[in-house]
């Protein structure tokens, strides 16, 4: 191909491409300029075959790439539409998320959980309201460590049934060194869902507690 012939190829695809802002070589410029690049050889000193073959090869890997992103935007938007479906099979929901604070309707039994690493022989649960006044304390005595299950009546140590609201849920347990705190796993609802952006993590909008992500619930549904 003559000097004249690429520069004129190559300054036919420049005023394209400035007229098109972050504009990428794509299959068809590369096909133009590979036509281009034919028509404007030098009949006497012509192209190699070899040079042809290795420029076609550069052509289908362009045409690869452009498929492979088609197929990678396709897979995006699949899961995105994923990601709606089961947002929205979330919503109104419980789950049960690791924190110290829950919206507790008194009327009925508030059920939860903590964690205990280790064996010990005394475990409770001091309970505060929104002031951070205690109101209670769910006593466990001994407990073997691993999951351990409790319960509060929503009712203070007199036996009056207090308010529904948001409460604290302090847990702790006794060893031969002192006094230990233990992460409490607590229910929550789902008031909402936010998508992630550009395939993100899924958050979940908790009733009295703010946004946590979707691997932070350990149980949905309760």
């Amino acid at each position: 191909m003559s000097v004249s012939g690429v520069s004129s190829a190559l300054d036919q695809y420049q005023i394209k491409q400035d007229t098109t802002q972050n504009k990428e070589l794509g299959k068809n410029e590369f096909l133009n300029l590979l036509v281009a690049q034919l028509n404007n050889q030098n009949p006497l000193e012509p192209q190699g075959n070899g040079e042809f073959i290795a420029q076609l090869a550069q052509f289908s890997q362009v045409e690869g790439i452009e498929k492979l992103n088609t197929s990678m935007g396709s897979l995006l938007s699949g899961y995105q539409s994923s990601q709606a479906l089961q947002a929205s099979s979330l919503v109104g929901r419980k789950v049960i998320v690791p924190t110290d604070k829950a919206v507790v309707d008194t009327a009925e039994t508030f059920k939860a959980s903590l964690v205990l690493p280790v064996t010990s022989s005394n475990v409770y649960v001091n309970i505060y309201d929104s002031a951070g006044a205690s109101v209670g304390r769910v006593n466990l005595g001994q407990q073997a460590a691993g999951n351990v299950s409790f319960m509060w009546d929503g009712k203070d140590a007199s036996g009056k049934v207090l308010p529904p609201g948001t409460y604290k849920f302090e847990a702790q347990a006794t060893y031969a060194d002192g006094t230990k705190g233990l992460y409490t796993m607590l229910p929550a609802n789902v008031d909402s869902v936010t998508l992630g952006q550009n395939g993100g993590e899924l958050t979940l909008n908790l009733a009295g507690l703010g946004s946590v992500p979707l691997s932070q619930v350990q149980v949905i549904g309760q």
